[in-house]
């Protein structure tokens, strides 16, 4: 009779980020261009098994051009919930060529999990964190399985639930990287003319942050740039990223506020 196979031990040897880390690399690259932080994270393995994550909206390719810049090797990865714009999807093929990436990867809804939970295609009408959940939040958890970091393109300026941004946070046991973090519009804008980056086409119609087509309509003027999202729902965020609250404003003549000795 054959003897059972033997379990062998493994050693995780992934980097565990704390915050910490999180802390000490925010103070190291303060004052840091984005650019030169990236290729110092790269090239340093600062990050570990690190991909970036994108949306390919109207604002995606800054980040995209920045992180080719520095390492066309890293992996880019792109939820495709099924209920894209077609023309994100073709803008998405235009920005991976143009810019040269050799790791591209998209990820798709659980097809099984689509047939259980959402067999009419119409759960983004009643019920949109629910199919945000399966067509994104679940897909992107795979994407992320076996990465000790990941690059976002959140902005502070992009609303008020993302003005306390970081450029390095820890969520879920990894390290968040958030290079755009403290850009500007303007700086946005030059970035894109000085580099002759393309533009989302659907930009120029109003559409200022792209998501699911169902879920994104255009913004006013004088509007929250991400007001265009999930309009009339109570909701600010796909699930992906966590919302941020704003630090409130301390009143220094308040009572309630001075120090206690």
């Amino acid at each position: 009779m054959a003897e059972p196979v033997r379990k062998i031990d493994v050693i995780d040897a992934r980097p565990a980020f704390t915050q910490h880390d999180a802390d000490a690399l925010n103070a190291r690259f303060e004052g840091v261009d984005s650019l030169t932080m990236l290729k110092t994270v790269f090239a340093e393995g600062l990050a570990g098994h690190v991909a970036v994550v994108s949306s390919f909206g109207t604002e995606s390719a800054v980040l995209l051009d920045l992180v080719a810049k520095a390492d066309r090797n890293v992996p880019v990865i792109f939820v495709d919930t099924m209920k894209m714009f077609a023309e994100t999807l073709t803008y998405r093929d235009l920005l991976i060529e143009r810019l040269g990436f050799t790791d591209s990867r998209i990820v798709h809804p659980d097809l099984a999990v689509l047939a259980q939970r959402d067999e009419t295609g119409l759960r983004w009408s009643y019920d949109p964190d629910g199919c945000c959940e399966i067509r994104k939040v679940l897909p992107m958890k795979r994407a992320k399985h076996g990465l000790d970091a990941w690059i976002s393109g959140r902005k502070a300026f992009q609303s008020a639930t993302r003005q306390n941004l970081p450029r390095f946070e820890i969520e879920d046991g990894r390290l968040k990287i958030n290079p755009l973090g403290d850009w500007t519009k303007d700086e946005l804008e030059s970035w894109f003319e000085a580099n002759d980056l393309p533009r989302h086409p659907l930009e120029e119609q109003g559409y200022l942050s792209i998501g699911c087509e169902p879920c994104t309509s255009r913004v006013q003027p004088g509007e929250d740039p991400r007001a265009g999202r999930w309009r009339g729902w109570d909701k600010v965020e796909c699930g992906i990223h966590s919302p941020l609250s704003p630090i409130p404003a301390v009143d220094p003549e308040d009572p309630a506020n001075q120090p206690v000795f």
